[in-house]
């Protein structure tokens, strides 16, 4: 591998290589303490929200680096309905999420026929719901109790979003949870093997067999890895399951599906897009629609974990969403960006957050270090831009 490879290949994988640094960065600050298995389990649960809220942020940003102010405030919106419904009303679990996945849905509905059919910038009718969500949660917790917070939620609930599969005692190593563990990692392998049989059969460029066993030798090890660390935190968190399927899902989405490649291409040229024969305004619909499901879901582990629902719940979560995204090298002009770089963002803002807790730094200087973190990511994707032009 000459000289230019290595720069492209370094390049390529900037932030992986960031996010490694800024993990072995806090290894030495909390002498070893972000390594524990407890650690891993709480990096997890603590930033389940931004993967899932990550990935509905994509979609947004990729019809044209647009975005959605209100899901931070809307968490806090369905928290507090949520509440009503398991802890005041004593509605059953299954009944309560349904009902919170259906006024998702509303709300999507109207927010993306606002944006796509009236034309109301995607910014200001999220702005709107930024505004007018948290004050409406606010007063529902308010008018519920005297002290502006319904807790504690049902069990069973918790046990769904907040539990652990197959558990066992802190300590005791979790055979499942490392067999599952050996089964993702070898079907990690054998994707990335397949993936370059086929694109091989169909004549496009490929890496070599060397830079396959690499990749996915990496990545077998760094899931072992993790998973051998759950294993002796009581097992597989609930947390995960959801995550990792929503990431799956649109990953699947964005790269093997006719509508995934239409969010690209809108974000491309949208003039382009709609000559070509894309209904343009369905894709606008369709994002904003499922931002606001994706925000519904996030919601559910995040209430799970405090098991309250608070008037600050939510607070900055848009932003969080939205600097996963920057960071994992989605444009900030839309028609670029994957499932899996949004996954190293918002991997790389959970270990900021967790190591910046572990050391007990302030709130104040937590948020400084994620905004010069959110900037020195944009400056680096608009440098390499201009250095390929």
């Amino acid at each position: 591998m000459n000289r230019e490879n290595i720069l492209a290949a370094l390049k390529k994988n900037a932030m992986l290589i960031v996010l490694v640094l800024v993990y072995l960065f806090f290894m030495i600050l909390t002498q070893g303490g972000i390594f524990e298995p407890s650690s891993f389990t709480e990096l997890i649960n603590q930033n389940a929200y931004v993967f899932i809220l990550g990935c509905g942020m994509l979609m947004c940003m990729l019809t044209g680096g647009n975005i959605d102010l209100s899901c931070g405030s809307f968490v806090c919106l369905v928290s507090a309905i949520g509440g009503i419904f398991m802890i005041v009303s004593g509605l059953g679990t299954g009944v309560s999420i349904l009902l919170l996945l259906l006024i998702g849905v509303v709300y999507g509905c109207i927010l993306g026929f606002l944006i796509a059919y009236i034309h109301i910038p995607p910014w200001i009718a999220t702005l709107a719901g930024y505004l007018a969500f948290r004050g409406l949660g606010t007063f529902i917790l308010s008018s519920n109790s005297p002290t502006g917070s319904l807790a504690p939620f049902p069990a069973d609930f918790r046990s769904i979003f907040y539990g652990k599969v197959f558990p066992t005692e802190k300590g005791v190593f979790n055979i499942p949870c490392f067999v599952l563990g050996l089964v993702a990692a070898a079907v990690v392998v054998l994707m990335l093997f397949w993936t370059r049989k086929n694109r091989l059969k169909k004549g496009y460029e490929a890496d070599t067999i060397r830079q396959v066993a690499l990749k996915g030798g990496l990545s077998a090890a760094v899931i072992i890895l993790v998973m051998s660390r759950l294993a002796m935190d009581g097992g597989i968190p609930t947390t995960l399951l959801w995550v990792a399927g929503i990431v799956l899902i649109y990953s699947f989405i964005t790269s093997k599906t006719t509508i995934g490649r239409h969010f690209y291409v809108v974000g491309g040229n949208i003039e382009a897009a709609r000559l070509s024969g894309v209904n343009t305004k369905r894709i606008m619909f369709i994002a904003y629609l499922n931002m606001a499901v994706l925000t519904t879901i996030a919601t559910m582990p995040v209430i799970a974990r405090s098991n309250s629902a608070y008037a600050n719940l939510g607070k900055n979560f848009e932003m969080d969403a939205i600097s996963a995204c920057v960071v994992g090298g989605v444009s900030a002009s839309g028609g670029a960006g994957s499932v899996l770089g949004m996954v190293i963002g918002a991997t790389l803002i959970g270990v900021i957050n967790l190591g910046m807790s572990l050391i007990s730094l302030d709130a104040n200087y937590q948020r400084v270090v994620k905004g010069f973190v959110l900037l020195a990511a944009v400056v680096f994707d608009i440098v390499s831009k201009k250095k390929k032009k």
